[in-house]
């Protein structure tokens, strides 16, 4: 993983010294800039050019201003790139491309083809000016600069990535576990899916926490939309009933069918106390006698 500084984003000098890019390196892409930056434009313009005839353009390139403003940016770059001065705006400038990337959904594969585009041109530029067989410095300076942009750019990318799929997990499992407070001292949770070990510790966590927040004396479990009851889930609701009653607060589970009942009972797991009722509606009647309360219907 790309190290970072505490506080300041990536540190320059570890990465230089991560990708061996030594003070001469910097000196030859800078000598090389004179012969690369006047052409830098005329490639940008005919790389978007290309991408034109591809099925993501239309989708990220609305119109032509939109274009000519990327293009400005891409431009930028390398200009940037060839300062070859690796320094803390150096690093934010290669992880807000990776950002934005991110935000607006376009694939690292466009930004990976515009590289090689770019490595080419810098390669037939280096080779004009080359005299001998042997390897070129300047070449390889070049792709050491080139791979940790590359780098900086992916890492940033997925890390975005990664941390909007867990807060869209998080939103989800939110929505998933709804605790709610249906009348004063009585909580309902309709579980629907399939319950395993992480979503049951979310339920007892977010149960708890609603218990504790109105000082409910009752909670409901619904699980009449829970796809399969086995071992594993059944252990899992008992601990969810045990927790809730050691902060004073009785469980049922509601919604238990026929066919839950006697997959418990083959299965030979010992419920104990644990209160269960065949429907919500059944739930709700021993909830309301339990707090000394009685429905009553008006004409």
């Amino acid at each position: 993983m790309i190290e970072e500084r505490r506080g300041s984003g990536l540190d320059p000098e570890a990465l230089r010294e991560l990708y061996q890019i030594s003070q001469d390196d910097l000196n030859l892409i800078r000598d090389l800039a004179g012969a690369v930056i006047d052409r830098i434009s005329e490639h940008v313009h005919n790389f978007y050019d290309w991408l034109r005839t591809q099925p993501e353009y239309d989708e990220y390139f609305s119109d032509d201003q939109v274009q000519k403003r990327v293009e400005g940016l891409v431009t930028n770059y390398w200009h940037q790139f060839f300062r070859a001065e690796i320094d803390d705006e150096y690093m934010s400038s290669r992880q807000r491309v990776g950002t934005t990337h991110a935000r607006i959904g376009l694939p690292l594969s466009t930004y990976f083809a515009a590289m090689n585009v770019f490595l080419g041109l810098f390669t037939e530029v280096v080779d004009a000016n080359r005299s001998g067989d042997g390897p070129s410095d300047t070449l390889k300076a070049l792709m050491k600069q080139v791979h940790m942009d590359t780098a900086v750019v992916v890492e940033t990318y997925s890390q975005h990535v990664n941390e909007t799929m867990a807060m869209q997990s998080r939103s989800l499992m939110e929505m998933s576990t709804p605790v709610t407070q249906i009348w004063s001292g009585i909580l309902l949770l309709p579980i629907v899916g399939i319950v395993d070990s992480k979503r049951a510790q979310d339920i007892m966590n977010a149960a708890l926490e609603k218990i504790a927040e109105t000082q409910a004396r009752v909670f409901i479990m619904d699980i009449s939309g829970v796809a399969v009851v086995d071992t594993a889930v059944a252990n899992h609701l008992i601990k969810i009933t045990k927790a809730t009653r050691l902060m004073g607060c009785s469980c049922t589970i509601s919604g238990v069918s026929p066919a839950i009942a006697q997959t418990i009972v083959e299965l030979g797991i010992e419920v104990g106390t644990v209160k269960t009722t065949a429907t919500m509606k059944d739930a709700l009647s021993d909830a309301y006698n339990r707090l000394g309360m009685e429905i009553k219907l008006v004409s």
